[in-house]
């Protein structure tokens, strides 16, 4: 590999079969998204992230679905677009 690429690896493990009903941990979820816990975490506190399932004060999941759902939202046709009117 070359120095600035990576190896990705499904955060789903060989077989990414979704089911969007699967929920994903933190890292799962942040390997999906391709964004790092971090970012998540600052999501979770500032808003603006996928919607989450607090399990317990230690444990967040994240649904497939949710996630899908989040990444539909934020897509663009172009810098212009606002995507309001989806």
């Amino acid at each position: 590999m070359g120095r600035f690429q990576t190896q990705w690896s499904h955060p789903m493990g060989a077989n990414p079969a979704i089911n969007e009903r699967q929920l994903l941990s933190e890292t799962q979820a942040a390997k999906y998204l391709a964004v790092s816990p971090r970012t998540l975490r600052n999501w979770r506190t500032r808003g603006g992230g996928p919607k989450f399932i607090k399990v317990s004060n230690r444990c967040i999941r994240y649904s497939v679905h949710d996630l899908l759902d989040w990444t539909e939202k934020k897509t663009r046709r172009s810098t212009s677009d606002l995507g309001i009117f989806r």
